[in-house]
């Protein structure tokens, strides 16, 4: 029987990405209120670090795991985006900090989506 591959998640690019992410966010959350700590800004930034998270927890797994791994990173990517949007409507982020973070994201996910084809 052969052994399985294992991926270093601290190699793949995804995390990388996911992890800057996180950090971005991080940064963001700074300037919310602080009525939002235990609400929004908590909820944005369990998602946030969920989605590297969740790629290392993976790459310890088989592929066909590793695949479900991914798709919950890439299902807190896209409550992430709707919960940044969430934010700006009650102008807690501004515009371009938006754009640059939902630039980030679609990154992520386009990223993600492409490397969980190639298992």
């Amino acid at each position: 029987m052969g052994q399985r591959k294992r991926h270093n998640y601290k190699n793949l690019k995804i995390w990388k990405l996911g992890l800057e992410i996180t950090n971005d966010v991080s940064d963001v959350l700074i300037d919310f209120p602080a009525h939002e700590k235990y609400d929004l800004s908590s909820q944005i930034s369990r998602c946030s670090v969920s989605m590297p998270s969740n790629i290392a927890e993976g790459s310890a797994r088989t592929n066909k795991s590793f695949s479900h791994f991914l798709d919950v990173s890439l299902g807190s990517s896209f409550e992430l985006g709707t919960q940044l949007l969430v934010a700006k409507h009650r102008k807690y982020i501004n515009q371009e900090k938006l754009d640059k973070l939902e630039i980030k994201i679609g990154e992520f996910q386009r990223m993600t989506m492409g490397f969980q084809n190639g298992l």
